[in-house]
Order: structure tokens, then sequence, then C-alpha cells
């Protein structure tokens, strides 16, 4: 399958199978790579993760790495191309200056990123607005949906092919 993405969607370590179905479901819409990097919480054979994912999972373009340093062996990736996202990031989502081919990474529901990302990657670390003090975090799924638009929003109207 050719992938022709504007950019990836790395899950580190998911833990609920129904967000990374539906996380699934938006790579799908957007013509986007889903990487899921282990360890897994579940099985992504799993019902839920299906049944969230709808008859679109088998669409899904989707990698799945055993380690962060396997996907960083294998990937690739360019520092300046990865953007991290925890709800501790000083700098808002829309700052981020979004290119094709780029990384938008996401840690695990009940945790976040580990804190060496933090120490490793601080300054590419990005956050959602939140305005109110009774939600504690956004549903993962959420997340990557709103940063997924406002990445496309960028590389497709805002940035020289």
């Amino acid at each position: 399958m050719e992938n022709n993405s504007l950019f990836k969607i790395v899950l580190f370590a998911p833990e609920i199978p129904g967000n990374t179905g539906s996380i699934g479901r938006t790579c799908v819409a957007l013509n986007l790579e889903l990487i899921l990097i282990k360890p897994l919480a579940f099985d992504i054979d799993e019902k839920a993760v299906r049944r969230a994912g709808l008859d679109y999972w088998q669409h899904v373009k989707l990698k799945v790495y055993e380690s962060w340093d396997d996907f960083l062996e294998n990937e690739k990736p360019e520092v300046n191309s990865l953007y991290f996202y925890s709800k501790n990031a000083k700098k808002i989502h829309y700052d981020g200056n979004y290119k094709t081919g780029c990384y938008l990474i996401f840690g695990p529901e009940t945790k976040g990123l580990p804190t060496q990302f933090f120490a490793d990657h601080a300054d590419r670390f990005y956050a959602l607005p939140m305005f109110s003090e009774h939600v504690r975090s956004l549903n993962l799924a959420s997340a990557v949906t709103a940063v997924s638009f406002e990445a496309v929003r960028q590389i497709k109207f805002y940035q020289p092919r």
C-alpha cells in the first residue's frame, strides 16, 4: 500500500482499545499513518478496537513497534519532525509549525508520556487549551483529532508544498 500520508500519529503505550479504534478511524479519514509503540494494554485485534474503528479499521495504515528505540531506529525521524503532547506543556498546539511527514506523539491515557521524553525534547512539547479547573485531561481520541485537524489546516492551507 502506497503511503502518501501528510503526517503520522504515534501512540506510545496506548491503554484503551476504543480510543485507538477511534484514532484509527480519524487516520483513515485524513489519510494518515497510525504508529503504535508497545507495550499495548490490549490486542489490536480486540473487538473494542474494531468496534470503535468500525468497518474502517481494515483501511488503517498501521505500524507497530516493539519500543521507542525500535521506532527511532526504523523511522529515523528528524528531531524537528517530532511533536509531543502533554497537558503539562507550556506551548499550545496551535504554535506547532507542522510540516508534511511530521510525527504527532501522544502518551498513554492514564500516565502521559515518560518524563525522559520531556528531558530529551522539552522544546517539542505542546498542550491543548483547557480553561476549566474541573477537567484533568481530555480524551485521547479527542485530543488526537483536534491536533490532527490543526496540522492538516497548517500543512494543506498555509505551507507551500
